[in-house]
Protein backbone atom coordinates (compact mmCIF):
# COMPACT_ATOMS: atom_id res chain seq x y z
CA UNK A 1 0.00 0.00 0.00
CA UNK A 2 1.42 3.16 -1.10
CA UNK A 3 1.08 6.30 1.41
CA UNK A 4 -1.92 9.45 0.41
CA UNK A 5 -0.11 12.35 -1.32
CA UNK A 6 0.27 15.50 1.31
CA UNK A 7 0.08 12.93 4.38
CA UNK A 8 3.08 13.64 7.02
CA UNK A 9 4.16 11.89 9.85
CA UNK A 10 3.17 14.87 12.08
CA UNK A 11 -0.67 14.18 10.14
CA UNK A 12 0.25 10.22 11.24
CA UNK A 13 1.05 11.16 14.88
CA UNK A 14 -1.97 14.04 15.47
CA UNK A 15 -4.58 10.91 14.28
CA UNK A 16 -2.72 8.65 16.31
CA UNK A 17 -2.92 11.04 19.60
CA UNK A 18 -6.10 12.22 18.82
CA UNK A 19 -7.54 8.19 19.72
CA UNK A 20 -8.35 7.35 15.53
CA UNK A 21 -8.37 3.68 15.34
CA UNK A 22 -5.72 1.88 13.47
CA UNK A 23 -8.54 0.91 11.02
CA UNK A 24 -9.27 4.50 10.65
CA UNK A 25 -6.50 5.37 10.35
CA UNK A 26 -4.88 3.09 7.37
CA UNK A 27 -7.73 3.96 5.32
CA UNK A 28 -7.47 7.31 5.57
CA UNK A 29 -3.78 7.20 5.14
CA UNK A 30 -3.32 4.22 2.95
CA UNK A 31 -1.00 2.17 4.37
CA UNK A 32 -1.05 -1.16 6.86
CA UNK A 33 -1.03 -1.24 10.59
CA UNK A 34 2.57 -2.19 10.61
CA UNK A 35 3.63 0.88 8.96
CA UNK A 36 1.71 3.40 10.61
CA UNK A 37 3.63 1.98 13.87
CA UNK A 38 6.60 2.28 11.97
CA UNK A 39 5.99 5.77 12.20
CA UNK A 40 5.09 5.90 15.57
CA UNK A 41 8.09 3.99 16.93
CA UNK A 42 10.39 6.27 14.62
CA UNK A 43 9.30 9.19 16.31
CA UNK A 44 9.27 7.87 19.92
CA UNK A 45 5.62 8.16 20.26
CA UNK A 46 4.49 6.12 23.32
CA UNK A 47 1.93 3.40 22.26
CA UNK A 48 -1.16 1.78 24.09
CA UNK A 49 -1.32 -1.49 24.18
CA UNK A 50 -4.00 -3.04 21.26
CA UNK A 51 -7.69 -3.82 22.39
CA UNK A 52 -7.78 -0.99 24.74
CA UNK A 53 -10.09 1.63 23.76
CA UNK A 54 -9.17 5.11 23.20
CA UNK A 55 -10.81 7.99 24.23
CA UNK A 56 -12.13 10.24 21.64
CA UNK A 57 -15.17 12.06 22.33
CA UNK A 58 -16.99 14.96 21.08
CA UNK A 59 -20.35 16.49 20.49
CA UNK A 60 -20.59 15.68 16.59
CA UNK A 61 -23.95 17.48 16.38
CA UNK A 62 -22.12 20.57 17.67
CA UNK A 63 -22.88 22.63 14.58
CA UNK A 64 -26.00 21.98 13.51
CA UNK A 65 -27.49 23.98 16.08
CA UNK A 66 -27.34 27.76 16.26
CA UNK A 67 -26.52 28.71 19.99
CA UNK A 68 -24.07 31.58 21.44
CA UNK A 69 -21.35 29.41 21.65
CA UNK A 70 -21.61 28.03 18.14
CA UNK A 71 -21.56 30.86 16.69
CA UNK A 72 -18.50 31.99 18.67
CA UNK A 73 -16.58 28.78 17.96
CA UNK A 74 -17.72 28.91 14.11
CA UNK A 75 -16.38 32.48 13.86
CA UNK A 76 -13.00 31.54 15.35
CA UNK A 77 -13.21 28.41 13.07
CA UNK A 78 -13.96 30.57 9.96
CA UNK A 79 -11.00 32.47 10.62
CA UNK A 80 -8.15 30.02 12.34
CA UNK A 81 -9.66 26.61 11.58
CA UNK A 82 -8.17 24.70 9.09
CA UNK A 83 -10.38 21.69 7.38
CA UNK A 84 -7.88 18.52 6.12
CA UNK A 85 -8.78 18.11 2.25
CA UNK A 86 -8.21 13.90 2.29
CA UNK A 87 -8.71 13.71 6.38
CA UNK A 88 -11.91 13.75 8.15
CA UNK A 89 -10.26 16.31 10.56
CA UNK A 90 -10.65 19.79 11.38
CA UNK A 91 -7.87 21.80 13.32
CA UNK A 92 -7.70 25.37 15.73
CA UNK A 93 -4.82 27.16 16.20
CA UNK A 94 -4.12 30.00 18.65
CA UNK A 95 -1.29 31.72 20.31
CA UNK A 96 -3.76 31.58 23.93
CA UNK A 97 -3.90 27.52 24.92
CA UNK A 98 -7.00 28.33 26.73
CA UNK A 99 -9.19 29.59 24.52
CA UNK A 100 -8.67 26.25 22.63
CA UNK A 101 -9.52 24.11 26.06
CA UNK A 102 -12.67 26.36 26.27
CA UNK A 103 -13.46 25.67 22.23
CA UNK A 104 -12.97 21.94 23.38
CA UNK A 105 -15.05 22.02 25.93
CA UNK A 106 -18.30 23.90 24.71
CA UNK A 107 -17.77 21.49 21.57
CA UNK A 108 -18.25 18.13 24.10
CA UNK A 109 -14.65 17.29 23.04
CA UNK A 110 -11.52 15.54 24.43
CA UNK A 111 -8.46 18.42 24.22
CA UNK A 112 -6.11 16.91 21.84
CA UNK A 113 -3.73 19.80 21.40
CA UNK A 114 -0.50 19.83 19.58
CA UNK A 115 2.40 21.76 20.65
CA UNK A 116 3.82 24.28 18.01
CA UNK A 117 6.34 22.30 15.95
CA UNK A 118 8.31 23.08 12.86
CA UNK A 119 7.15 26.48 11.50
CA UNK A 120 4.11 26.25 12.99
CA UNK A 121 4.47 28.50 16.09
CA UNK A 122 1.05 28.35 17.72
CA UNK A 123 -1.17 25.07 19.65
CA UNK A 124 -3.36 23.21 17.29
CA UNK A 125 -6.60 22.18 18.79
CA UNK A 126 -7.38 18.80 16.62
CA UNK A 127 -10.69 17.24 15.83
CA UNK A 128 -11.97 14.02 13.94
CA UNK A 129 -15.24 13.96 12.62
CA UNK A 130 -16.81 13.66 9.19
CA UNK A 131 -20.09 14.80 10.66
CA UNK A 132 -18.25 18.15 11.81
CA UNK A 133 -16.43 18.34 8.34
CA UNK A 134 -19.49 17.66 6.50
CA UNK A 135 -21.65 20.24 8.59
CA UNK A 136 -18.77 22.82 8.00
CA UNK A 137 -19.11 22.50 4.26
CA UNK A 138 -22.36 23.57 4.40
CA UNK A 139 -21.60 26.55 6.31
CA UNK A 140 -19.27 27.35 3.99
CA UNK A 141 -15.86 26.55 5.65
CA UNK A 142 -13.57 24.14 3.11
CA UNK A 143 -10.20 23.15 3.12
CA UNK A 144 -7.97 26.42 0.88
CA UNK A 145 -10.83 28.75 1.88
CA UNK A 146 -9.16 31.83 2.60
CA UNK A 147 -10.11 33.64 -0.24
CA UNK A 148 -13.70 31.93 -1.23
CA UNK A 149 -15.15 31.86 2.10
CA UNK A 150 -18.47 33.23 2.10
CA UNK A 151 -20.22 35.43 4.99
CA UNK A 152 -22.58 31.96 6.14
CA UNK A 153 -26.34 32.39 6.69
CA UNK A 154 -26.57 33.25 10.44
CA UNK A 155 -29.39 33.93 12.17
CA UNK A 156 -29.62 37.71 13.39
CA UNK A 157 -29.56 37.29 17.64
CA UNK A 158 -26.39 34.91 17.00
CA UNK A 159 -24.60 37.43 14.78
CA UNK A 160 -22.65 39.44 17.63
CA UNK A 161 -21.36 35.91 18.99
CA UNK A 162 -20.13 35.11 15.48
CA UNK A 163 -18.26 38.80 15.33
CA UNK A 164 -16.76 38.05 18.32
CA UNK A 165 -15.35 34.72 17.38
CA UNK A 166 -14.25 36.52 14.26
CA UNK A 167 -12.37 39.14 16.26
CA UNK A 168 -10.76 36.58 18.22
CA UNK A 169 -9.66 35.01 15.60
CA UNK A 170 -8.26 37.60 13.24
CA UNK A 171 -9.19 40.64 15.01
CA UNK A 172 -6.23 43.60 15.70
CA UNK A 173 -7.86 45.87 18.54
CA UNK A 174 -5.91 49.16 19.65
CA UNK A 175 -4.48 49.18 23.02
CA UNK A 176 -6.46 52.03 23.83
CA UNK A 177 -9.39 51.12 22.50
CA UNK A 178 -9.63 53.75 19.39
CA UNK A 179 -9.85 51.40 16.39
CA UNK A 180 -9.91 48.17 15.19
CA UNK A 181 -9.71 45.97 11.99
CA UNK A 182 -10.70 42.22 10.81
CA UNK A 183 -7.95 41.37 8.04
CA UNK A 184 -9.10 38.44 5.52
CA UNK A 185 -8.62 37.52 1.86
CA UNK A 186 -12.02 37.07 0.89
CA UNK A 187 -14.02 39.56 -0.22
CA UNK A 188 -17.62 38.57 0.07
CA UNK A 189 -16.64 37.86 4.10
CA UNK A 190 -15.22 41.10 4.36
CA UNK A 191 -18.08 42.61 2.88
CA UNK A 192 -20.63 40.53 5.11
CA UNK A 193 -18.82 41.58 8.31
CA UNK A 194 -19.60 45.50 7.02
CA UNK A 195 -23.15 44.83 6.73
CA UNK A 196 -23.22 43.42 9.83
CA UNK A 197 -21.91 45.95 11.44
CA UNK A 198 -23.71 48.44 9.79
CA UNK A 199 -26.78 47.21 10.98
CA UNK A 200 -26.01 48.02 14.18
CA UNK A 201 -25.25 52.18 13.50
CA UNK A 202 -21.83 51.61 13.54
CA UNK A 203 -19.70 53.46 9.89
CA UNK A 204 -17.01 50.50 9.05
CA UNK A 205 -15.09 51.22 6.51
CA UNK A 206 -12.80 48.58 3.96
CA UNK A 207 -9.01 48.93 2.89
CA UNK A 208 -7.79 46.85 0.55
CA UNK A 209 -3.92 46.35 0.28
CA UNK A 210 -2.16 43.52 -1.52
CA UNK A 211 -0.25 40.42 -0.15
CA UNK A 212 3.47 40.77 0.01
CA UNK A 213 3.93 37.12 -0.84
CA UNK A 214 1.31 35.91 -3.43
CA UNK A 215 0.15 39.63 -4.78
CA UNK A 216 -3.66 39.11 -4.00
CA UNK A 217 -5.93 41.58 -2.33
CA UNK A 218 -6.08 41.24 1.07
CA UNK A 219 -9.17 42.77 2.86
CA UNK A 220 -9.58 44.80 6.30
CA UNK A 221 -12.50 46.16 7.93
CA UNK A 222 -12.15 48.84 10.27
CA UNK A 223 -13.86 50.60 13.10
CA UNK A 224 -12.78 53.49 14.22
CA UNK A 225 -13.45 56.21 16.88
CA UNK A 226 -13.50 55.36 20.90
CA UNK A 227 -17.34 55.68 20.80
CA UNK A 228 -17.78 53.31 17.46
CA UNK A 229 -15.74 50.45 19.18
CA UNK A 230 -17.15 50.66 22.72
CA UNK A 231 -20.61 50.24 21.05
CA UNK A 232 -19.69 47.26 19.23
CA UNK A 233 -18.60 45.82 22.58
CA UNK A 234 -21.15 46.51 24.19
CA UNK A 235 -23.30 44.57 21.49
CA UNK A 236 -20.59 41.35 20.78
CA UNK A 237 -19.62 40.73 24.46
CA UNK A 238 -23.27 40.44 26.09
CA UNK A 239 -23.65 37.15 26.07
CA UNK A 240 -20.00 36.19 25.64
CA UNK A 241 -19.30 34.80 29.56
CA UNK A 242 -15.77 33.34 29.58
CA UNK A 243 -15.71 32.53 25.88
CA UNK A 244 -13.22 35.57 24.20
CA UNK A 245 -9.72 36.92 24.27
CA UNK A 246 -9.69 38.55 27.23
CA UNK A 247 -7.18 40.90 26.33
CA UNK A 248 -9.05 42.62 23.46
CA UNK A 249 -12.32 42.69 25.34
CA UNK A 250 -10.47 44.87 27.94
CA UNK A 251 -8.91 46.79 25.02
CA UNK A 252 -12.13 47.43 23.49
CA UNK A 253 -13.75 48.55 26.73
CA UNK A 254 -11.07 50.76 27.73
CA UNK A 255 -12.98 54.15 28.07
CA UNK A 256 -15.57 52.68 29.88
CA UNK A 257 -12.92 52.03 32.73
CA UNK A 258 -12.70 55.14 34.76
CA UNK A 259 -8.49 54.18 35.44
CA UNK A 260 -7.69 54.12 31.58
CA UNK A 261 -9.39 57.64 31.33
CA UNK A 262 -6.93 58.98 34.36
CA UNK A 263 -4.27 57.03 32.86
CA UNK A 264 -4.79 58.76 29.61
CA UNK A 265 -5.51 62.45 30.97
CA UNK A 266 -1.05 62.08 31.82
CA UNK A 267 -0.47 61.59 27.75
CA UNK A 268 -3.12 64.40 27.01
CA UNK A 269 -2.91 68.25 26.87
CA UNK A 270 -6.37 69.91 27.06
CA UNK A 271 -7.36 70.03 23.79
CA UNK A 272 -6.93 66.65 23.83
CA UNK A 273 -3.74 65.96 21.94
CA UNK A 274 -1.12 63.56 22.89
CA UNK A 275 2.29 64.13 24.13
CA UNK A 276 4.56 62.23 21.73
CA UNK A 277 8.48 62.02 21.77
CA UNK A 278 10.12 60.74 18.62
CA UNK A 279 13.98 61.00 17.19
CA UNK A 280 14.38 63.10 14.03
CA UNK A 281 17.45 64.57 12.00
CA UNK A 282 18.75 67.72 13.37
CA UNK A 283 19.50 68.49 9.60
CA UNK A 284 16.03 67.45 8.14
CA UNK A 285 14.37 69.64 11.35
CA UNK A 286 15.59 72.78 10.69
CA UNK A 287 13.86 73.63 7.74
CA UNK A 288 10.68 72.76 9.76
CA UNK A 289 11.39 75.41 12.23
CA UNK A 290 12.62 78.07 9.68
CA UNK A 291 9.56 77.80 7.79
CA UNK A 292 7.29 77.95 11.01
CA UNK A 293 9.23 81.13 12.15
CA UNK A 294 8.35 82.64 8.89
CA UNK A 295 4.31 81.59 8.48
CA UNK A 296 4.33 82.38 12.26
CA UNK A 297 3.05 79.10 13.26
CA UNK A 298 3.52 76.26 15.59
CA UNK A 299 6.20 73.52 14.53
CA UNK A 300 3.70 70.66 15.28
CA UNK A 301 1.04 71.81 13.11
CA UNK A 302 3.68 71.72 9.92
CA UNK A 303 4.85 68.14 10.97
CA UNK A 304 0.97 67.01 11.16
CA UNK A 305 0.62 68.41 7.98
CA UNK A 306 3.36 66.54 6.41
CA UNK A 307 2.26 63.23 7.80
CA UNK A 308 -1.41 63.48 6.36
CA UNK A 309 0.33 64.43 3.32
CA UNK A 310 2.22 61.29 3.37
CA UNK A 311 -1.17 59.48 4.80
CA UNK A 312 -2.99 60.42 1.55
CA UNK A 313 0.31 59.53 -0.42
CA UNK A 314 -0.23 56.72 -3.29
CA UNK A 315 3.91 56.45 -3.78
CA UNK A 316 5.58 53.42 -2.77
CA UNK A 317 7.36 54.06 0.91
CA UNK A 318 10.93 53.25 0.84
CA UNK A 319 13.21 53.29 4.00
CA UNK A 320 16.72 52.01 4.33
CA UNK A 321 16.77 51.16 8.47
CA UNK A 322 20.76 50.84 7.62
CA UNK A 323 20.68 54.52 6.41
CA UNK A 324 19.31 56.27 8.87
CA UNK A 325 20.95 60.26 9.84
CA UNK A 326 23.38 59.66 12.54
CA UNK A 327 22.27 63.30 13.93
CA UNK A 328 19.32 62.23 15.46
CA UNK A 329 18.19 64.21 18.34
CA UNK A 330 15.30 63.89 20.99
CA UNK A 331 12.26 65.98 19.61
CA UNK A 332 8.82 65.91 21.52
CA UNK A 333 5.51 67.94 20.74
CA UNK A 334 1.93 67.23 20.45
CA UNK A 335 0.19 65.41 17.64
CA UNK A 336 -3.93 64.63 17.16
CA UNK A 337 -4.37 61.65 18.58
CA UNK A 338 -6.43 60.29 15.45
CA UNK A 339 -2.96 61.49 13.36
CA UNK A 340 -0.95 59.21 15.66
CA UNK A 341 -3.51 56.36 15.54
CA UNK A 342 -3.17 56.24 11.83
CA UNK A 343 0.78 56.90 11.65
CA UNK A 344 1.05 53.83 14.05
CA UNK A 345 -0.88 51.39 11.78
CA UNK A 346 0.67 52.34 8.43
CA UNK A 347 4.44 52.03 10.69
CA UNK A 348 3.40 48.35 11.92
CA UNK A 349 1.75 47.33 8.25
CA UNK A 350 5.33 48.21 6.51
CA UNK A 351 7.80 46.87 9.54
CA UNK A 352 8.69 50.26 10.46
CA UNK A 353 9.27 52.61 13.19
CA UNK A 354 6.62 55.95 13.74
CA UNK A 355 10.15 57.71 14.08
CA UNK A 356 10.80 56.78 10.73
CA UNK A 357 7.67 57.45 9.26
CA UNK A 358 7.31 60.93 10.49
CA UNK A 359 11.01 61.66 9.46
CA UNK A 360 10.40 60.27 6.11
CA UNK A 361 7.16 62.79 6.09
CA UNK A 362 9.37 65.94 5.92
CA UNK A 363 10.29 65.22 2.27
CA UNK A 364 6.21 66.86 1.44
CA UNK A 365 6.93 70.12 3.54
CA UNK A 366 7.69 72.18 0.13
CA UNK A 367 4.91 70.71 -1.17
CA UNK A 368 2.22 72.00 2.10
CA UNK A 369 4.83 74.69 2.75
CA UNK A 370 4.23 77.12 0.33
Amino acid sequence: MARKRGITDEHIIEMYVSGMSYVEMSSNIGITNRAIRNVLVKHGIERKPIGRPRIYQVNEHFFKTWTHEMAWVLGLFITDGNVQKDLHSISLAQKDETILRKVAAVMGAHPVIRDPIGTRKTPLLIINSKIIKEDLKQLGITSNKSYTVPFPDVPEQYLPAFIRGVIDGDGWVDREGYSLNITTASFKFAMGIMKTIECWNINPFLQTTKSTSSQKNIYRVWVKGKQQVLTLAQIIYLNSDSNHIAYKKSRMFFHSDPNNLKLLGKFQTAQGRIRFRTTISIERLEPVKQLAIKQNVPINRLLERCINQLLNTKENITICKTDRPKDRIHFKTTYQKSLLEELRVLAKSRGLYINDLIEYSLKFLGDRGK
